[in-house]
């Protein structure tokens, strides 16, 4: 980043490159809206463009991305209710390559993969925000307690919190619900 803040294009392309996927997974995950998803994750990246020259190594580049990307969820939160019903969000490319590299093709432990996918997707929907966001940027980022307390501005101890909360409900919400996919076979 201080590259790029010193003129380096370059290095944008770079930080760019390495950080677009798992911050575009980050939005879609936490709103379950791809359009809106699109629109924050456009904001994140022009609003790096704009604080590049008053860029400052106060944190790690990554902590200060995700907690731009943080500030516009909860902007977007506080400036409409949040909608608590599930879509789908799917990659098909992503899902088909999936199942063309399975030389085991079985379709009925596809099928189960896919329900519990589904139902696992279902219970993190539900999470309350805090929680659902310290738990994906703990799972699916990598990001350790410490780092997650940064990007959402919360104590060290209120984020472990949130993730054994969020590891509880999502422990509690797949087996109520996995319990009653069985008993409706």
């Amino acid at each position: 980043m201080l590259q790029y803040a010193a003129g380096s294009a370059r290095a944008f392309e770079l930080l760019y490159r390495k950080h677009k996927g798992p911050l575009y997974r980050y939005f879609v995950r936490q709103i379950y809206d791809q359009q809106l998803a699109e629109d924050l994750y456009q904001e994140t990246w022009s609003r790096v463009i704009k604080a590049a020259s008053g860029y400052e190594t106060s944190a790690k580049f990554t902590t200060w991305l995700y907690r731009i990307a943080h500030n516009l969820i909860i902007d977007h939160v506080r400036a409409v209710k949040p909608v608590n019903s599930f879509s789908e969000v799917f990659e098909p490319e992503q899902e088909a390559d999936t199942q063309l590299s399975n030389d085991d093709f079985n379709p009925e432990e596809q099928m189960l993969d896919r329900q519990k996918s589904t139902l696992l997707k279902a219970c993190v929907a539900n999470l309350p925000q805090v929680q659902k966001e310290a738990f994906l940027l703990n799972v699916e980022m990598g990001f350790t307690a410490a780092i997650i307390a940064d990007i959402a501005g919360a104590t060290l101890e209120a984020t472990k919190s949130r993730i054994r909360y969020a590891y509880k409900g999502l422990k509690d919400c797949v087996d109520l619900k996995w319990q009653g996919a069985e008993h409706d076979r």
